[in-house]
């Protein structure tokens, strides 16, 4: 065959004019060699179904061997020696960005059917053609035949370069396609009609057809819209019905009928149809009836689901992107009693007996070993719960605990020292600070400790005295009036407590706990190391609370054990008898089950991030549990109201610089005064004899004192 193709081009190239076309390529890779096969047969074939067409396109190939300057030298040879009137290619963008400048000079149009990059288009070069969009190289083979026979059959030659000898740049004698124009011209206004739409040029980008949606199903196909480049799904090509459909309707596409003659979108063949409904195990319980209650109707035999976990579950499915059909079946006895534990209902998942399980349902690991947990729902976690009492109303030290011990110690001692410094200043110059040494050290200490209640009588005489006394006055207010708010704060507000806070000291005791009828917690208060003949069951919060109001001591509990979700339900109705306190232990949360591999899972568990980020998550539960619950935060630690030296070291220390600076001031000045008493005339006196007399000095009254002059 190719022999034979070779005999007819020879024949007809006496009645044909050859046009040379250049190629270029990265032969190395497979997609290269492809390209240029298709092309090869491409020309093939359109020159066998048009015989008349006087002109013959005649490839050139080049490999640029994965190279730009091997790409931009390929082009260089084909149009300088072969004066090719196109060039195929090249293949990268890098490589096109070099050619298409030889190409703008020569006046030789470059049609790259690979090269992508948007810089290329911003270029600006009029001779360059890309037609990525449709990557098909006998595309543009067509295309450039086509445009050639239109452009004519003469002028297939060059212009040379009118240069000087002395010029020997590749560049600076290359020529100029005189049809190069012409072929650019057909190039843009060439189109043809292929497989999948018309081909055609725009400004040199190449433009995709648009492409007609169809569906398909049983019955033949039906047009539901189109696509195309710049709008994307349309249903009509006509752009002003689109773009009065598209204000109007949320839909740009005809509804879509999927097989079984239904709009619903489906999930695959393992998800049900409506002919068949996911059967969800839904538990059987006495209790908690807010997580999950079944109620039968006696007359007619048919069973209403109600409950947190079911409205969760209604909410995720109505969040899933297609239908989900089911129907809730109760996990009973003909009795209407339970038919068995949640291992057991979670068993049934394995055995193919339910398809799902809906409830509240805890993600342990021992049933993750033959069935899938979605995400969790709710807040994981295990607690524990214990009464609360108020320990301060009968407590007869109350008035101590506003302040803790190192601020009563510390307040004392300022006391004492702010009382030594007024003493200091004022008993040589103020005649209420004289007398007898237990009447000074009286003196000195009553006026002192009675700025607490403002009510000192003594006058102070002295500027330094005057200063210090102001600074520790606003102390004491602010001390006084913290220790009031504090006393006040403990004696009118209940001051409740956790009766127990920790699990040990239950265990040593060997107090009575409880936990809920048919948990798993029963395991972990076994694991902990509690007396299995002291653990108490329970069904229901009221049930809870009647344990824990009997005591441990006359058959009920001192502390319960439960899941978080229990708790919150079991203190929102008891909020101000009991609190939760550590430890927690973690647990996976409440979780729906599903078969092992089950292609529902993923779809589930994003549906319950969706629901549970979103408002609606907030209404089910102010549905079932009321508002967010007021009670104060529960914590294993007793928070204390006494207030500390941390709090005040501040004021103490800015009071103690101002008595200290004072003091040194008084010392300074007094020795300046004083000064001879240290160099006294009798050289034979002892450093001793004159400190001695210098201090009985101090002791005395200062008769220059303007206050004993008067």
């Amino acid at each position: 065959m190719i022999l034979f193709l070779e005999m007819g081009v020879a024949q007809n190239t006496t009645s044909t004019i050859p046009v040379n076309v250049g190629v270029v390529l990265d032969l190395a890779y497979l997609d290269a060699n492809i390209a240029l096969s298709c092309i090869n047969m491409a020309l093939s074939d359109f020159y066998a179904s048009h015989g008349d067409y006087k002109t013959r396109l005649v490839l050139n190939t080049r490999d640029s061997k994965k190279d730009v300057i091997g790409a931009a030298a390929a082009a260089l040879d084909l149009i300088k020696n072969v004066e090719v009137q196109a060039i195929l290619g090249p293949t990268t963008s890098m490589q096109a960005n070099f050619v298409i400048d030889l190409g703008e000079k020569a006046h030789v149009p470059i049609i790259s059917f690979s090269a992508t990059s948007p810089s290329l288009t911003s270029i600006g070069s009029s001779y360059f053609l890309r037609a990525t969009q449709n990557d098909s190289a006998q595309v543009n083979a067509i295309t450039l035949a086509l445009a050639v026979e239109k452009a004519g059959t003469t002028n297939f030659g060059f212009q040379k370069a009118n240069v000087s000898s002395n010029t020997s740049t590749d560049l600076a004698t290359l020529g100029v396609s005189l049809n190069g124009p012409n072929i650019l011209r057909a190039l843009s206004t060439t189109s043809f009609k292929g497989l999948t739409g018309d081909y055609l040029f725009v400004d040199g980008q190449f433009q995709s057809p648009a492409f007609q949606i169809v569906n398909v199903n049983g019955n033949g196909g039906r047009r539901i819209g189109f696509w195309t480049p710049p709008e994307g799904l349309v249903k009509t090509l006509n752009p002003r019905i689109n773009k009065r459909m598209n204000s109007t309707s949320t839909s740009r596409l005809s509804t879509v009928i999927f097989p079984g003659d239904t709009t619903v979108v489906p999930k695959g063949w393992e998800i049900p149809t409506n002919e068949k409904k996911l059967k969800i195990g839904v538990p059987v319980k006495s209790g908690f009836s807010e997580f999950v209650a079944v109620t039968k109707d006696p007359g007619s035999n048919t069973a209403t689901f109600t409950g947190f976990c079911i409205d969760v579950f209604d909410a995720v499915v109505k969040a899933l992107p297609y239908a989900l059909p089911y129907e809730y079946i109760p996990f009973a006895k003909p009795d209407g009693e339970p038919a068995g534990t949640y291992n057991d209902l979670a068993y049934q998942v394995y055995l193919k007996n339910y398809d799902a399980v809906v409830g509240d349902i805890t993600i342990v690991y021992n049933r993750s070993l033959y069935i899938d947990y979605t995400l969790p729902f709710t807040e994981s976690g295990v607690s524990m719960i214990v009464p609360i009492a108020d320990n301060n109303s009968k407590n007869a030290w109350v008035f101590m605990q506003p302040l803790t011990w190192d601020l009563w110690v510390s307040s004392f001692l300022f006391f004492v020292f702010i009382a030594f410094v007024v003493w200091v200043l004022e008993h040589r110059i103020n005649e209420d600070f004289r007398g007898s040494a237990s009447d000074q050290a009286g003196t000195s200490f009553w006026f002192s400790f009675s700025t607490m209640v403002f009510a000192q009588r003594e006058r102070v005489v002295s500027n330094l005295s005057r200063a210090v006394i102001i600074i520790w006055c606003f102390v004491v207010l602010i001390l006084t009036q913290s220790y009031t708010a504090s006393l006040a704060s403990l004696l009118t507000v209940e001051q409740l407590q956790p009766t127990v806070t920790d699990v040990r000291e239950l265990i040593k005791k060997g107090e009575y706990v409880g936990y809920q009828k048919g948990s798993f917690i029963l395991g972990i208060l076994l694991d902990l190391g509690f007396d299995k003949s002291k653990l108490v069951v329970y069904s229901s919060p009221e049930e809870c609370h009647h344990l824990f109001s009997k005591g441990s001591g006359n058959g009920g509990i001192a502390a319960a054990f439960d899941e978080l979700a229990y708790i919150k339900l079991i203190l929102s109705r008891y909020c101000s008898k009991y609190t939760m306190i550590d430890p927690k232990f973690k647990t996976g949360g409440f979780g729906f089950v599903f078969p092992k591999g089950s292609p529902l899972v993923p779809d589930i568990s994003r549906a319950i991030l969706n629901v549970t980020e979103g408002d609606e998550m907030k209404q089910i539960e102010g549905a079932w549990f009321g508002k967010k619950s007021t009670c104060p935060e529960s914590s294993s630690s007793i928070s204390s109201n006494s207030l500390s030296l941390k709090s005040f070291w501040g004021l103490f220390l800015i009071a103690g610089l101002a008595a200290l600076l004072a003091l040194i001031i008084f010392v300074v000045m007094f020795v300046y005064r004083e000064r001879n008493v240290l160099r006294s005339s009798d050289s034979t006196a002892s450093i001793w004899s004159r400190i001695e007399n210098f201090f009985r000095i101090f002791i005395q009254r200062d008769s220059t004192s303007s206050t004993f002059r008067q």
